[in-house]
């Protein structure tokens, strides 16, 4: 198995299941509600659905630049989009939609050359910042949002 297969594979496993360190993103957001993915049971923090809509932002990013695209960072409300609507079609729709981002960051992760894990990433500083890094790093965010996640829904 190459090295993308296996990362491909990790994320898959942090989104949908089977993974080492325990449920899975959409395991945690099973059940959920819009009304408890709207809430905020801690103040100043991200709601459940804002931190979807952050990892969904963040999953396109890093396959962006897989492609060439230079994105260095997400400013604001690109970073953790704002709930505009927060109706039960609107939930179900944004979990669709983190869905479809995620797969498609899977299948460019499946297609990506292992020749080119090493290479830098555009619009990225830093010797240490190469496509290695940033998929190890994207598997990490997932997995420490998801942990988020599961505090809040217990709240």
């Amino acid at each position: 198995m190459s090295e993308t297969a296996r990362i491909a594979d990790q994320l898959r496993r942090a989104f949908y299941g089977e993974a080492w360190h325990g449920d899975s993103l959409f395991k945690i957001l099973k059940g959920v509600t819009a009304e408890q993915a709207a809430a905020r049971p801690v103040a100043n923090a991200h709601s459940i659905w804002e931190l979807v809509l952050h990892i969904a932002a963040w999953d396109e990013v890093v396959r962006r630049r897989m492609t060439g695209v230079a994105v260095a960072e997400l400013p604001g409300k690109k970073n953790f989009p704002p709930v505009l609507d927060a109706s039960a079609a609107a939930w179900a729709k944004t979990l669709e939609e983190v869905r479809r981002v995620h797969d498609d960051l899977i299948a460019a992760v499946e297609k990506f050359p292992e020749k080119s894990l090493a290479k830098p990433v555009p619009g990225k500083k830093g010797a240490h910042y190469n496509f290695y890094y940033m998929l190890h790093g994207v598997v990490q965010h997932e997995i420490y949002h998801a942990g988020q996640i599961a505090l809040l829904k217990k709240r």
